[in-house]
């Protein structure tokens, strides 16, 4: 399957999304298609041995919008339309403000004629001049000004359908028709007034809502300005006299390119630091102001700021592969897809638009029934059509999405769409696994214990051996130690992983094991002389693994992870929000449970193998909790996916995160709060939006009905509710 993403012009409002996502979904050979009507957007997932992208275009012009081709294919790679869609935002803003200008400078005289001068100036036709001068100013802004409304009537009745344009070119075009009508027939009753300045106050709303618009989705746009234009590329060797530079544009860089980063300039590109020493400011990728120390070795990352001293780094990352450029496209597509409960408005918004065309009829002929007068029925059924415009329904939702993803992507979180949102407005409980998420993953040796006569040297140098053939973290501990003491580590043969239990192989001619308790006490192994000193090590919040050949404990090596320093800080906080904290390990009760009390957690479950983790997590949940998992390994993907909110440390394998709803960029475990808070205020946000869209219909649709409305009021409701639902999304940027 492919998936593409195409800019769609002509969309106003939820009828439109609605809309082109049928027509889309029709095509045969598309599996899905998502509209967002904020970014202008169409994503649809497609077979491309079907069905070409050609085809699916045309299915959006057959449906009588029109499609945006992008000219810069580089910014669509970097995510969500890049450039092209920030110059087409930019565009919509100028053409919305010059026409609400126009209609506004044409309908103040067409208002001021009506109210204060109807019959000035001489006779023509049985009408005075300034009622002339009034319909033809009323007339030029209503069907020029206004021609996009009636041009959008027009393609919609061509496929039996309707809109928020046939809502506003019928109530505009029934007062300007009956104006006339009543102008050349001698009637007093004109009401070009209400058509004209409804035109100039909806165009004026139109210009409101764009400008706002382009606020709520300057995410995208400010992380892709944060990218380096130019690179220093190295020739010949750094460290001689033959080094040389020369500045590159960055799409030139390629992996392998030696790079000078100088103090105060932004690294390029992602890469390894290969000479030099200094402090970069990484706040635009995790949202954590202090500077980060680097030195030879440690990784880079494009976009972020060389803070002081000259850096020389290798290439690693170019490109659509750098973290920035991975974060703008999970950005965009949180930003595309659609919340479980935008599909609810959706739905309600199809059938929205034929019902108010029904009630605006059958108001024009109760009033006319009613009163017997023709103009008596025209401006009840315009206010009932203007009013209706179903603007706000279409914006609720995804302008909520698109700032609360902004967000979160300035501050390190990146939720991966609005289904994570729901997902995260009640947690229960959040479970963490231990290892690389409260604590640094980086374990290291305290202790080596030696029993029947053996040295720590010699416990080290054959842990070390068989070690070696592990890639577990606690594996990775024992091999560095035995390394930094420059021991002699033997060949190891018929190696065994014995998953949550340890390792065992044959050296020189026996069968070692190494590993916890569970797993000598499986090869009958007495832990007797061993029990004391491996309670006590435990009791303080060390990993034991235990060393045995030939049936018997030759010795115990104490293994501690220091715990991160914010994962106190982040059970503390959680604890506050009234959500419990479970720790899940494979280490030994003892172990576990001393951990748990430095930092806070009461429920600790320990001696879970890896396998057995999203078990853990339906239990909770079949206790009716909901549940969130926070992981960042590779064993942690099923756990994740379990869980209702599947959470995973940036810092972890690409199996976790791509299973996460939320990823973080760093592992910081303050950020687990954050994200929720940052989850349960958008969602709230969203719920407002809807409220208010949804109150503002049903409460104003009678009252225009009954005649309580004047339309032009009506217009300018209408006109603002789009307006004051993207400022109320927002206020979602004040969220601290």
């Amino acid at each position: 399957m492919a998936t593409v993403t195409f800019q769609i012009s002509g969309m106003h409002c939820a009828s439109c999304v609605i809309r082109n996502e049928h027509s889309l979904e029709k095509v045969p050979g598309v599996k899905s298609a998502s509209v967002n009507l904020p970014l202008r957007q169409a994503t649809v997932e497609y077979d491309d041995k079907v069905v070409t992208e050609h085809a699916l275009h045309q299915a959006v012009i057959d449906n009588g919008y029109e499609v945006v081709m992008p000219e810069n294919m580089d910014d669509m790679d970097m995510g969500g339309g890049g450039h092209q869609h920030h110059d087409l935002d930019a565009a919509e803003v100028r053409q919305a403000k010059n026409k609400a200008i126009v209609a506004l400078i044409l309908a103040l005289p067409v208002a001021l004629i009506a109210m204060v001068l109807p019959e000035f100036g001489p006779i023509y036709g049985g009408a005075s001049g300034s009622m002339w001068l009034e319909a033809v100013l009323a007339s030029f802004v209503i069907l020029f000004m206004g021609r996009e409304f009636h041009w959008g009537l027009i393609k919609q009745a061509r496929h039996l359908t309707a809109d928020m344009n046939s809502l506003i070119s019928l109530g505009t075009m029934a007062v300007l028709i009956f104006s006339w009508w009543s102008l050349l027939s001698g009637q007093s009753k004109l009401y070009f007034e209400i058509g004209a300045i409804i035109t100039a106050l909806i165009l004026l709303g139109r210009y409101f809502e764009a400008k706002t618009r382009g606020q709520a989705s300057q995410a995208i746009q400010k992380l892709l300005a944060l990218g380096a234009k130019t690179a220093r590329l190295i020739v010949g060797d750094p460290t001689g006299r033959g080094e040389s530079e020369r500045e590159i544009p960055i799409a030139e860089v390629k992996v392998g390119d030696l790079l000078l980063v100088k103090p105060g300039e932004k690294f390029p590109v992602d890469g390894l630091i290969k000479k030099g020493l200094g402090h970069a400011d990484e706040s635009m990728l995790t949202g954590e102001s202090l500077p980060v120390s680097k030195k030879i070795g440690d990784e880079v990352y494009g976009a972020t700021i060389n803070i002081d001293g000259a850096i020389y780094i290798e290439a690693k990352k170019i490109g659509g592969d750098t973290v920035l450029a991975q974060i703008v496209k999970m950005v965009s597509e949180a930003q595309t897809k659609k919340a479980p409960i935008q599909k609810l408005v959706d739905k309600i918004s199809g059938i929205f638009v034929p019902i108010v065309l029904v009630i605006a009829i059958i108001t024009a002929l109760a009033w006319y029934f009613s009163t017997g007068t023709l103009a008596s029925s025209i401006i009840p059924a315009v206010a009932v059509l203007i009013i209706a415009c179903p603007c706000a329904l279409g914006l609720a939702t995804p302008t909520s999405i698109m700032v609360g993803t902004g967000l979160g992507a300035s501050r390190g979180i990146l939720i991966k769409n609005g289904e994570a949102l729901e997902r995260g407005k009640k947690i229960d409980v959040v479970m963490f696994d231990k290892t690389g998420t409260l604590t640094v993953g980086r374990p290291q040796i305290n202790e080596v214990v030696a029993l029947d006569g053996q040295t720590a040297d010699q416990i080290l140098a054959l842990a070390g051996s068989i070690e070696k053939l592990s890639e577990h973290p606690l594996a990775q501990a024992v091999v560095r130690a035995a390394q930094e003491k420059n021991l002699v580590l033997v060949e190891a043969i018929n190696f065994s992983n014995l998953s949550g239990r340890g390792v065992k192989a044959e050296i020189m001619g026996q069968t070692v094991l190494l590993g916890n308790p569970k797993l000598m006490q499986e090869n009958n192994i007495d832990l007797a002389g061993a029990e004391n000193k491996l309670r006590e090590l435990e009791n303080m919040a060390q990993t034991v693994v235990i060393l045995a050949a030939g049936g018997k404990i030759l010795g115990l090596i104490a293994i501690a992870d220091a715990l991160k320093p914010e994962a106190g800080e982040a059970i503390k906080q959680l604890t506050a929000l009234g959500v419990a904290s479970a720790m899940i390990t494979g280490d030994n009760f003892r172990t576990a449970e001393a951990i748990a009390k430095q930092i806070g957690i009461t429920q600790v479950l320990a001696e879970i193998l890896p396998a057995d983790k999203a078990a853990k997590v339906k239990e909770l949940q079949a206790q009716g909790k909901k549940v969130a998992f926070v992981g960042d390994g590779i064993n942690d993907a099923p756990a994740l996916v379990q869980a209702d909110l599947g959470i995973a440390m940036g810092t972890g394998t690409e199996i976790a995160i791509e299973a996460g709803n939320i990823v973080l960029v760093k592992g910081n475990p303050v950020k687990v709060v954050e994200g929720l808070r940052l989850a349960q205020a958008t969602l709230k946000n969203i719920k407002q939006n809807l409220f208010w869209a949804f109150f503002y219909n049903v409460v104003l649709i009678p009252l225009a009905a009954l005649g309580y409305l004047n339309p032009i009021i009506a217009g300018a409701a209408m006109a603002f509710s789009s307006v004051s639902v993207v400022l109320n999304s927002l206020r979602l940027k004040r969220i601290k």
